[in-house]
């Protein structure tokens, strides 16, 4: 009996050991297990000042940056931002009104910017920029309502703009072409009107999801195909469609963007400003959360990519709105 008592609380005191060890390990978050994958690093600061619902495109290697809302006044400065150097270069003054929730692409080698809120005006203006002269060119008019909280993407050299509020919500979707200067109407949304939506193309199609209508954040997320001009409504971001699988809220004001085949979602509000880190594989569509966003959750920032790295500037939390500028590594953990 004496022995059987000794290896019984042998075998006790080496489970509390293994026990101990392990709930060690689960606070410390030093497990291998326990990581996900996704680094941010802040960066120089944006140059201008602070604002939230500015637009932002890429050429090249350099990001564009302009346009938004301080808090006090709409805005029409533009940045360039050269991520080889870590500089922001003050570039030609956005020439039409300044404006917030704007929307913005790049096709063709050319930026381009339009729609938007003065502060009292829904808009349609558009307008070319050309990285090489520095200069702005006004082109045709939005052909649709004047509209602010649009969505936008570029997929072939076109740009795509659709969506938005006008007074009501609206689910239009139109083609631009630089080459000809024409705007042309294409199937609508084939989901849900929606204000403040994310978009992103990626592999030759484009995809649509979030933003609000009449109050409710819209969950469907919906994949476009530019050649058969058509709309293809994915799994949406609710339990009934992603059982057992992890996936990202229904959102507005999120950023986005493409980083080695993937596509990024980063931010928003749900009715609170959010810090998660979505990463989309298209081909199996399936979302992988990665490490949460390290500077202050926002709402209504810009994002893009340059090389190898996804990058995340201004927006807002309440009232506050930041000028930072922070760079994503989604191959490296958390250091």
């Amino acid at each position: 009996m004496k022995n059987a008592s000794n290896t019984l609380g042998f075998l006790l005191n080496l489970l509390l050991l293994v026990v101990a060890a392990t709930a060690l390990n689960s606070c410390d978050g030093t497990t291998e297990a326990d990581e996900i994958l996704g680094n941010w690093e802040k960066q120089s600061d944006f140059a201008g000042v602070a604002r939230s619902s500015a637009v932002s495109f890429t050429i090249g290697d350099n990001a564009y940056v302009g346009t938004g809302y301080d808090g006090k006044s709409r805005l029409k400065d533009f940045w360039q931002y050269d991520a080889a150097k870590g500089a922001w270069i003050r570039k030609a003054e956005f020439p039409g009104a300044a404006r917030s929730a704007a929307v913005s692409f790049s096709a063709n080698g050319k930026g381009y910017v339009g729609t938007g809120y003065d502060g009292v005006n829904y808009l349609r203006d558009f307008w070319e920029y050309d990285p090489e002269a520095n200069t702005w060119t006004q082109i045709a008019d939005f052909p649709a309502s004047a509209r602010y909280g649009a969505l936008a993407l570029s997929l072939n050299d076109k740009g795509y703009v659709g969506a938005g509020y006008d007074g009501n919500y609206q689910k239009d979707f139109w083609q631009y072409d630089p080459a000809s200067g024409v705007w042309t109407e294409k199937v609508g949304l084939g989901g849900a009107k929606r204000v403040n939506a994310f978009a992103f193309a990626l592999n030759g199609k484009g995809y649509v999801g979030g933003g609000l209508n009449n109050g409710l954040y819209e969950s469907d997320f919906l994949e476009y195909d530019p050649e058969l001009d058509t709309w293809k409504r994915l799994k949406s971001l609710t339990d009934d469609d992603r059982e057992d699988e992890d996936y990202p809220s229904s959102r507005t004001t999120a950023i986005s963007f493409i980083l080695n085949g993937r596509a990024y979602l980063v931010g928003g509000s749900n009715g609170a400003a959010l810090s998660e880190v979505w990463e989309y594989d298209a081909a199996s569509d399936v979302w992988t959360a990665k490490s949460l966003f390290e500077g202050s959750a926002r709402e209504g920032a810009v994002g893009f990519a340059i090389g190898n790295y996804g990058y995340m500037a201004t927006g807002n939390n309440g009232t506050y709105r930041f000028d930072d500028l922070w760079q994503f590594d989604p191959t490296t953990y958390d250091e």
